[in-house]
């Protein structure tokens, strides 16, 4: 069974002959995912988590180190008059294949994930900063669709981009979690958001993609609401602030998951026994024997994560299948 064809079954719950991993920044071609930088940047390019220095929305990369994604230096539309003059990206085919057959050749037995690294509420924050987005929902509603589906719509060519260019899946980045709670009240979500997504996720089903949704922080009150407008493959980065258990038993079964060992907890601080406990605890809780689960490993040195704790995480999934 080649990697994509692992993948492909896990999301579909069709029995795959051990459970997937994605090795995201080390090792990835050890693992069943490989992704593909789908931005253009300017500045040194590279495919780490910022990717160069300039996003193709204008905004600046500030990092401190090597392995986090640092920050934002300023936002790009800080009041709605500078929205006439704001230049929006476009689709740069030349630019943003730069690395396609380099990438093709790499992953020929691979799944192959188009990843946009920053999409969505998050894009928007940065336009417009996150003080004034968060007023914007209440008090500029108008304004602030009109710039969501600005993003959004810029995000839907992508995606037939990307399913043009042979890929198997779109991945979305867009955090909505604090550590306990959600950054907008679950209503508001629903109102504003809700039907952006779906209307997303139908898209990229329609072109022949499989949708990868990804969020930090406590997303538990919109997991289901993920499930049901098209998420084939969700990602909780932070299993150690969600309600796991309570969401596995609405869910498991139904929803295939994407889930790493806590990297705020277990794979910094515990040892590699705790990290395989974890790894079966995870799975029992969220996925079933014929799919429903993919394992993610990231190396986090910048962190605290030891070698040993790295490959602790690695064989963790690997001693499920």
């Amino acid at each position: 069974m080649t990697s994509r064809e692992r993948v492909k079954r896990a999301i579909r719950f069709e029995n795959p002959d051990r459970i997937p991993i994605w090795l995201f920044n080390k090792d990835q071609t050890d693992g069943d995912v490989l992704w593909y930088d789908f931005r253009v940047t300017e500045g040194e390019y590279n495919t780490g988590y910022h990717g160069g220095n300039v996003s193709e929305w204008g905004y600046t990369w500030k990092t401190l180190d090597d392995g986090t994604m640092g920050q934002i230096s300023e936002p790009l539309i800080p009041d709605w008059e500078d929205l006439d003059k704001y230049q929006f990206p476009t689709r740069n085919p030349e630019k943003r294949f730069r690395r396609l057959e380099e990438f093709k050749a790499l992953s020929r037995d691979h799944y192959r994930l188009a990843m946009s690294i920053i999409t969505g509420f998050t894009t928007y924050t940065f336009l417009r900063g996150f003080e004034n987005s968060m007023m914007d929902f209440m008090e500029e509603p108008e304004k602030a669709e009109y710039l969501l589906d600005r993003i959004f719509g810029f995000e839907k060519e992508l995606m037939t981009m990307a399913a043009e260019a042979g890929f198997d899946g779109f991945h979305f980045g867009d955090d909505w979690g604090t550590q306990s709670t959600l950054m907008i009240a679950p209503e508001m979500w629903r109102k504003l958001f809700k039907p952006r997504y779906k209307d997303q996720f139908d898209h990229a089903h329609s072109v022949g993609l499989d949708v990868w949704y990804h969020s930090c922080g406590n997303i538990t009150d919109i997991l289901e609401d993920f499930h049901e407008i098209g998420v084939d493959v969700m990602n909780i980065s932070q299993p150690n602030v969600v309600d796991i258990r309570g969401e596995g038993h609405k869910l498991q079964g139904r929803q295939c998951f994407l889930l790493p060992i806590s990297y705020q907890t277990v794979s910094i601080t515990g040892t590699p026994s705790d990290i395989m406990a974890e790894g079966k605890r995870l799975h029992d809780l969220m996925g079933v024997s014929n799919g429903g689960f993919i394992g993610y490993v990231e190396e986090y040195g910048c962190m605290g994560m030891s070698e040993e704790n790295f490959h602790a995480c690695i064989a963790s999934f690997r001693e499920l299948s």
